[in-house]
């Protein structure tokens, strides 16, 4: 996974792959309810070392049990590789405790 921006098109190509995931601005966002408060808390946490694992870390808001998620790689000024990396981790990480 590259530090490096993405292009239009493979930013394209990569949210045809993440279909939980839209585009605000510079950034990928995905929201996701879960179970409850201890849920969302678990899911933050494994996030966490997953994010820790990438050196690449998500802006996180956490609203009871919703989670939203943000991601862009500010030291390119932009969507890298890294992101949808993540993206993809979190995914999994929110299909493992449903």
């Amino acid at each position: 996974m590259s530090r490096n921006r993405l292009t239009e098109d493979e930013i394209t190509t990569a949210l045809a792959d993440l279909p939980d995931w839209h585009r605000e601005g510079g950034a990928i966002v995905r929201t996701a309810e879960t179970a409850g408060f201890m849920t969302a808390i678990r899911v933050v946490d494994t996030v966490a070392v997953a994010a820790e694992e990438l050196d690449h870390h998500p802006d996180i808001d956490i609203r009871w049990r919703t989670l939203r998620f943000a991601l862009s790689t500010h030291s390119a000024g932009g969507l890298t590789g890294l992101d949808t990396t993540l993206a993809a981790r979190i995914d999994e990480i929110l299909r493992s405790t449903a």
